[in-house]
């Protein structure tokens, strides 16, 4: 059976698809460019579906794709009204920005919804909102009672068409702001519609068959555990002590760090036969390295070696019993 995951096929996002697969340990191998089909040789069954974002989230809904990787927005934009994609996990760490409201910088006044809302009464006529989200835009207006506004849909740049007269304010994405600021838009402070980043994405249907549930299992295992781990260090260090629960003791009580579940502590068979020597190995976290390393000289660290952590594996990752509660499995 061949189980296809669905890929970008340009751009940043792809890259960071590719980069997260690899760093999971399932490198992608692609004949070439121009091939839209390839493989990951430590998955042989599934097979790798490069994609436009949006082909991607109507693949999964129709079934032609087992899985995908693609934005959220464009995910809950073309999902569909009766469930037949299953957001296996929402924050994979990149492609990360905002749905937002936005309009015309010199509209001075105009800072907040209610502003807006007030506002667009002075047109006299009905106002026009450009967007290619229109599902989750009318969504929005509708769940703040905002006044019926006529959709403009455009499949080019957004941020020019208030200035063009086609529209007059937009809902698009945001990352930085630079786009807007350089086409004189703002965004309202209260004006976000949804928070986006990559998302891990299957087929309902598809996912009630055991090979592709497993196949989900094994994705979702390493994304996790490659995410969690991505914020660690692990810390050995040798220290002197009358016994194990001596040294654990001063180090739960004396140093801020305890690793994730407690340090592992092993006795050192020392070439000069002293039994008092005993490696300690904990996980801290990254932005915390050299205070970490401090305090565990104060309690008789030495020989101190801190490694990158590629994973960190749960018994259970709570997503899992998630998506299996989807599932009603």
């Amino acid at each position: 059976m061949t189980i296809r995951i669905g890929v970008p096929s340009k751009g940043r996002l792809q890259e960071d698809v590719l980069q997260l697969l690899d760093d999971c340990g399932l490198k992608v191998y692609r004949p070439n460019e121009r091939a839209y089909q390839a493989r990951i040789p430590a998955l042989p069954d599934v097979e790798v579906v490069f994609q436009r974002a949006t082909d991607i989230v109507l693949g999964v809904r129709a079934g032609g794709l087992h899985f995908g990787i693609t934005g959220l927005d464009v995910t809950e934009e073309y999902r569909g009204d009766h469930g037949q994609v299953v957001v296996i996990h929402e924050a994979l760490g990149f492609g990360k920005c905002n749905l937002e409201v936005a309009v015309p910088e010199n509209w001075k006044h105009v800072n907040h919804l209610n502003d807006l809302r007030q506002h667009l009464t002075t047109l006299g006529r009905q106002p026009r909102l450009a967007t290619k989200f229109e599902v989750l835009t009318e969504r929005f207006l509708q769940s703040v009672n905002f006044p019926s506004c006529r959709l403009v849909h455009t499949e080019g740049t957004l941020e020019i068409t208030p200035a063009l007269g086609v529209a007059d304010f937009i809902v698009d994405l945001v990352s930085s702001g630079q786009t807007l600021r350089d086409n004189r838009m703002k965004t309202l402070q209260d004006g976000v519609i949804l928070r986006s980043q990559a998302a891990f994405i299957g087929n309902r249907e598809r996912l009630q068959e055991p090979a592709v549930l497993d196949v989900a299992r094994q994705l979702l295992e390493f994304f996790e555990a490659h995410l969690r781990a991505e914020g660690y260090y692990s810390l050995i260090a040798n220290i002197r002590g009358a016994s194990a629960e001596a040294i654990a003791e001063r180090i739960l009580n004396e140093t801020d760090f305890g690793g994730l579940q407690g340090p592992t502590i092993s006795r050192v068979i020392d070439r000069n036969a002293s039994n008092d020597l005993f490696a300690i190995s904990l996980i801290v976290p990254k932005v915390q390295i050299a205070n970490a390393v401090r305090q565990f000289r104060q309690v008789g660290g030495s020989g101190m070696v801190v490694l990158p952590v590629n994973y960190i594996f749960e018994e259970e990752p709570q997503r899992w019993r998630a998506l299996l509660s989807q599932l009603a499995l």
